[in-house]
């Protein structure tokens, strides 16, 4: 509703097509991966981090994202590099089907260093409700599905620059493990927007819970969906890990278990769901363009750990 340049945004949620919208409201920025972006002058994805960090944790609450908002702070604004940052925001709202109904642009000298700037993200969706998605319907026997990555997202920044570090490497080198590209170009792949592929699932029916595989990796993230006295047993082997993180495994040393609590490791959203609709609904991810892979059970668990990895590879079991 109205048009942009006042002092706030109007949104109408009927217009929209709600009756009784329940409104759901997550805030988020992109982290220290906007360090490497700064470094190597590269800021055509760091907008698409920005919008898809919150508008995937408003989908696991089975809302629609609605409109989004935006803040970018400088010590002195560098047109360019602004002008590809908004840019990639609009393609992030397009690809989560929300609008872009305002955002503030700060200068704030010596606040910043040269270059330097922080990006903030704000989205509102809405569920009808009773239609919201709590995990209170989870239960043992329950399929795990996991939605592929499109790479680190954006999380554990601050360890993968220690990597790089210690692995001597560049931005600018050739990637150690991915043909044809800097190491700049494959770290900042922009994180993978789930909202329309989810929602269309939701709406059709056997989705239980969504998680969103962000800091916190699979060990923690998942848990936060769960009822009481249940967990999940995940299959390593049956997804492929990604080789961006073999390399930071390997390059920096790091131990399985704390790959699996920093980073996604492969699997960006978690999709729980009834066992008599994982067919349907793995056909209908994988149509949507996601790669889906049938990665665990809900069991009964009393563990403080509710989250037990089985792998073939026992470099990658945490038992």
């Amino acid at each position: 509703m109205g048009g942009l340049g006042g002092f706030g945004g109007f949104f109408d949620p009927r217009a929209a097509g709600y009756t009784d919208p329940i409104l759901v409201a997550a805030t988020d920025g992109v982290g220290t991966k906007l360090k490497i972006a700064i470094d190597a002058d590269s800021h055509d994805g760091v907008g698409i981090d920005l919008v898809a960090m919150c508008v995937n944790d408003l989908v696991v609450q089975g809302a629609e994202p609605l409109f989004f908002l935006d803040y970018f702070a400088t010590g002195k604004l560098a047109p360019d590099a602004a002008a590809r940052i908004v840019a990639g925001i609009a393609e992030g709202c397009r690809q989560a089907g929300c609008a872009l109904i305002g955002g503030e642009t700060a200068e704030m000298p010596g606040m910043y260093k040269d270059g330097d700037y922080d990006l903030a993200g704000f989205s509102v969706g809405a569920v009808e409700r009773g239609q919201e998605l709590t995990g209170t319907g989870v239960a043992a026997g329950d399929v795990v599905l996991g939605l592929g990555s499109s790479g680190v997202h954006s999380n554990g920044f601050s360890l993968v620059r220690k990597v790089a570090e210690r692995a001597g490497v560049t931005y600018g080198d050739p990637a150690p493990f991915q043909d044809g590209a800097t190491l700049a170009d494959a770290l900042l792949t922009p994180t993978r927007i789930y909202v329309k592929s989810c929602l269309a699932a939701i709406r059709s029916g056997g989705v239980k819970a969504l998680a969103h595989i962000t800091g916190g990796g699979l060990l923690e993230n998942i848990p936060r969906v769960l009822p009481d006295g249940l967990g999940v047993e995940l299959e390593a082997g049956s997804w492929p890990m990604p080789p961006v993180f073999s390399w930071l495994k390997e390059a920096g040393g790091i131990a399985s278990e704390e790959m699996m609590r920093t980073f996604n490791c492969g699997i960006g959203m978690v999709v729980i769901v009834s066992a008599d609709k994982v067919a349907d609904l793995s056909n209908q991810f994988l149509e949507a363009g996601e790669q889906t892979f049938l990665i665990g059970r809900v069991v009964e668990s009393d563990d403080d750990e509710p989250v037990r990895i089985i792998a073939p590879d026992l470099a990658w079991s945490r038992k």
